[in-house]
């Protein structure tokens, strides 16, 4: 289980929303939304 970055909601990789990937690292998501959020700008939710 992984954490999403925007919301904090635990998701299963393998039913993620979707996925980016930021420094070398692979973010998982809870929704589109939570996806389009972190794409937008990476730096502010990635840890």
């Amino acid at each position: 289980m992984e954490k999403d970055p925007v919301c904090g909601m635990t998701v299963d990789p393998a039913r993620a929303a979707g996925s980016s990937v930021y420094g070398g690292k692979t973010y998982h998501f809870c929704s589109v939304s939570c996806k389009s959020t972190f794409d937008r700008s990476p730096a502010r939710y990635a840890k």
